[in-house]
């Protein structure tokens, strides 16, 4: 390896190596690169020809002039900052717009022709009512892990997750104006006729409605961010206790809902109890590790593939039965840590390579950190024991992510810490299922592959392997392992990203088409798509993908 050099432009990088002659390239054949950082070559100007350059693209400018649609492409992709005080986390500018428009639709449903007038306030009253029973059936789809959404627009459901959390709020919001507005139709309409308030509130279609509000307003208060990160066992309980509750008192509410409870019931049956727990879900033995940090917990599981599946299993029996594929999770069940496990899953992405084809073999592994409930049990248990009887449900997901980068020239995939499991699986398949497309392969090169994973301690590299590091880059991965945080901080990861994707463009040519996944904590996953969003504005070609599970 040639010695790094330094450029006080660019921080936080990896070790490059090659003839400094040629310009730069990123290590692909080494073991995995540590230390500081080292610059592209500055010495190569934009549109200097050199061996590394196509003939057609020499004399042509390095890179073409941002248009009006990547400046619009830049804008969406941009997510804003922590809102501060609330330390509040936005979601990009195209979600966001989105999201408001879809709410700006509801708002004009509940205005739409409603005088609001004293003698009229009934008529706002049932309004809200009914745009919140018209929103239940999409409520239920959007939290569904089985729905035709995903066949409609290649998202999963925790993708889909912000608009669902969204759209509970707006109907939160919509049962409290409703019980506003029909208190105020007993102030200005039944009062005055001689209904007392307690009269007016023993009613049994008011003591129905009033529970129902109750139970959906307890639902919103249980599904706060701070709730669902720090006790997610309680706000799930809370989450499917309070909704069914929610469900019921709105169907004896008023006769007029049941059509919409009723489908919403049935998407919740059809998913939880037919797809879910009777064709998704597998009881298979598993084997329990303790990682090298010891915080940290490996679950291994293996079986032979069946035969390929049949049309119905591909469309709604998906189980790992038969095999999964890259970045897709599972829920975990493990039944013998306590009686309170019994009925509870956790999600979890698979963490090792995806099967090759049916009739083949399945390695499964997940990689679970310990921090409180469930995963602190589990690490507890496998100190002890070295192997139990799992349940999974699964697997869940979408291809997006790896569809964009196998149509990309230049493939970027950042991990952070645990964002490993998404990020390896994904590499796997570049490298493996298409391995002359891959710069550095024995093939020729078109397509380059780059890993960024930023690891807190060096342990962590045990959750992967060095071995299996060494082999994606012997078929062609180029690694950037910056110092672990523990020791050297956090790293600039969107100058790393932004500076592999100018030293490639500059040896690849113009026109290049980047993918980037990013998998990590919030602050990572921010700062990797506003860089893109940078690039695009820029004119470079950059498509993002952030692979983030939320509840």
């Amino acid at each position: 390896m040639s010695e790094a050099r330094q450029s006080p432009g660019f921080k936080n990088g990896c070790v490059y190596n090659g003839d400094e002659e040629q310009g730069s390239t990123y290590s692909s054949s080494s073991s995995t690169i540590e230390g500081t950082a080292t610059p592209p070559d500055t010495t190569k100007r934009p549109g200097v020809d050199n061996e590394s350059t196509p003939l057609l693209l020499r004399g042509r400018s390095s890179k073409p002039s941002p248009n009006l649609l990547y400046r619009l492409r830049a804008f969406l992709l941009y997510q804003p900052q922590v809102v501060p005080f609330i330390n509040k986390t936005l979601p990009s500018n195209g979600a966001t717009l989105a999201i408001l428009a879809f709410v700006g639709l509801n708002v004009f449903y509940t205005f739409y022709n409603v005088p609001l007038t004293k003698s009229t306030i009934f008529v706002f009253a049932d309004r809200t009512a009914l745009v919140f029973v018209a929103n239940l059936p999409l409520l239920y789809l959007l939290a569904a892990k089985n729905q035709p959404i995903k066949w409609l627009t290649g998202y999963s459901y925790e993708s889909l997750n912000i608009v669902h959390r969204r759209l509970g709020e707006l109907l939160c919001l919509l049962a409290l104006l409703h019980s506003v507005g029909m208190t105020a139709v007993w102030y200005t309409i039944l009062r005055p006729a001689g209904t007392s308030l307690v009269t007016f509130l023993l009613m049994k279609i008011i003591l129905l409605g009033l529970g129902a509000f109750v139970a959906y307003e307890l639902l919103y208060f249980s599904s706060l961010g701070s709730l669902r990160h720090d006790w997610y066992e309680l706000f799930l309980g809370l989450h499917i206790i309070l909704q069914t509750a929610g469900l019921v008192l709105v169907w004896f509410h008023h006769r007029g809902s049941r059509p919409y409870v009723g489908i919403a019931l049935s998407i919740f049956l059809i998913d939880r109890l037919v797809l879910r727990l009777l064709l998704k879900t597998r009881t298979m033995p598993a084997t329990l590790s303790v990682m090298e940090d010891n915080k940290a917990v490996l679950v291994s599981a293996n079986w032979q593939l069946p035969s390929p599946r049949s049309l119905w299993q591909k469309l709604f029996g998906i189980s790992m039965k038969y095999g999964w594929r890259p970045t897709e999770h599972v829920f975990l069940t493990v039944p013998s840590l306590a009686r309170k496990h019994i009925v509870q899953a956790h999600p979890f992405t698979i963490a090792s390579a995806a099967p090759p084809s049916a009739d083949s073999h399945a390695w499964l592994n997940l990689i679970i950190r310990a921090h409180d409930g469930f995963s602190k049990d589990l690490l507890a248990y496998a100190k002890i024991h070295g192997s139990t009887l799992v349940r999974l449900d699964g697997p869940y997901g979408s291809l997006h992510a790896l569809e964009m980068l196998q149509d990309s020239d230049l493939a970027v995939v950042v991990a952070g810490g645990s964002g490993i499991a998404v990020a390896f699986p994904l590499v796997w398949a570049l490298l493996h299922d298409c391995p002359g497309d891959v710069e550095g392969s024995q093939g020729g090169s078109k397509k380059a592959v780059c890993l960024v994973w930023v690891v807190h301690d060096a342990s962590h590299i045990s959750w992967i392997g060095q071995e299996r590091l060494d082999e994606l880059k012997g078929k062609g991965l180029q690694m950037v392992l910056p110092p672990p945080t523990a020791d050297n901080g956090r790293p600039d990861t969107g100058a790393i990203v932004r500076g592999w994707i100018e030293e490639q463009s500059r040896g690849m040519g113009i026109g290049l088409r980047t993918g980037v996944v990013c998998s990590g904590p919030d602050g990572m996953n921010r700062d990797v798509r506003n860089t893109c969003a940078g690039l695009l504005k820029d004119g470079t070609d950059v498509d993002v993908a952030i692979e983030k599970f939320g509840w």
